[in-house]
């Protein structure tokens, strides 16, 4: 699919020339920043991303290659941190996150996790120590013997939902752009961008929800539409890239060699923009997805999601992880009738 009109275009943001609406923040005497300098401080350093400004673009790119750039408890802290960096920025008309490695995102670090029983895998982040977010006070919540509290559940998922939807809520737009995978987790990051570009043999889907897990950004119908999110999430399938982009989900998916210069085309016309009319386009069209629901549908989805990880069956997968390995726990999970295991949406 390549629904841009401008495929020779240049990469690079337009010389203001003689249009003043194309006059970066700072220039010009009317400017609320004319008296200001530009921000001058060091960029932030973060665990799990990195973080630059590019001209008139943020780049916040997922930095744990080895591990998939799999979702820690920083990593919505740090993303959210730094969306807010970029968004009151004014020489940053747009936000473009992407990962390192062979993938944009691979879900939760959840191996920890699910091999020791709920033991806290996802890691305790500096002053959470007694919190919803400290590992001890979720394995006691987590202990098949116990009763479960599913409110302290909700505490802790629900501060991952808000950092992603940071995306969503920044007053710029955000594009991700998407390489080799982007499945379980990763999609509760993305699907809150604006705009997803996806090489057309990525990987992206919510596998999760054949067991142990319910997409908790809820983002799935709003993006798709009823039937077409049905379809995925009722069978836990994944989609390609190409097919992403015929589905509606993303807006182009182009050959995996050309997935940085489409992405580049798109983001430098959009930083072309000025950037209070960005803001007024995205808070207009924003108000019609929110008026949609979505933030009923993240806190029921992540209600649920905590529920299905505490099903018999759940309990089942988690189980069998502690025996076997997460690794091998997830390959049987994807076995057939599904036969989709791996970083590849190939189905055949």
């Amino acid at each position: 699919m390549n629904s841009n009109p401008d495929t020779n275009s240049p990469t690079t943001t337009p010389e203001p020339g003689g249009a003043p609406w194309r006059a970066g923040s700072f220039e010009g005497a009317n400017s609320p920043f004319a008296h200001t300098a530009p921000p001058d401080h060091e960029p932030p350093t973060y665990k799990t991303l990195t973080y630059e400004v590019d001209g008139r673009v943020a780049r916040l790119t997922f930095n744990r290659p080895d591990q998939g750039n799999s979702i820690t408890a920083d990593t919505p802290i740090e993303l959210a941190h730094a969306v807010e960096q970029a968004d009151l920025d004014p020489r940053v008309h747009v936000i473009v996150l992407s990962g390192r490695g062979k993938g944009f995102c691979g879900g939760y670090d959840l191996a920890a996790t699910a091999e020791n029983l709920m033991d806290g895998g996802l890691g305790l982040s500096h002053g959470t120590a007694g919190t919803v977010l400290d590992p001890v006070v979720q394995m006691t919540n987590h202990d098949p013997a116990g009763t479960w509290d599913p409110m302290v559940d909700y505490a802790m998922m629900s501060r991952f939902t808000k950092g992603f939807a940071s995306l969503l809520h920044a007053n710029k737009p955000t594009v991700a752009k998407i390489h080799g995978f982007c499945v379980a987790g990763g999609t509760d990051i993305a699907l809150h961008c604006d705009q997803i570009v996806i090489a057309a043999d990525a990987k992206i889907g919510y596998p999760p929800t054949r067991v142990w897990g319910v997409p908790s950004a809820g983002m799935w119908a709003h993006r798709l539409g009823d039937q077409r999110a049905k379809r995925l999430l009722l069978t836990g399938d994944c989609l390609s890239g190409k097919e992403a982009a015929e589905w509606g989900l993303a807006i182009e998916a182009p050959s995996p060699e050309d997935l940085d210069e489409r992405t580049e085309i798109l983001v430098q016309r959009i930083a072309a923009m000025p950037l209070n009319q960005l803001m007024m386009v995205k808070l207009a069209l924003n108000a019609a997805l929110l008026a949609q629901g979505v933030q009923n549908s993240q806190m029921i989805s992540t209600v649920f999601d905590g529920i299905s990880r505490h099903t018999r069956e759940g309990y089942a997968f988690q189980q069998r992880a502690a025996e076997a390995g997460f690794r091998d726990a997830v390959r049987e999970r994807d076995s057939a009738p599904y036969g989709d295991f791996g970083p590849s949406a190939n189905k055949d």
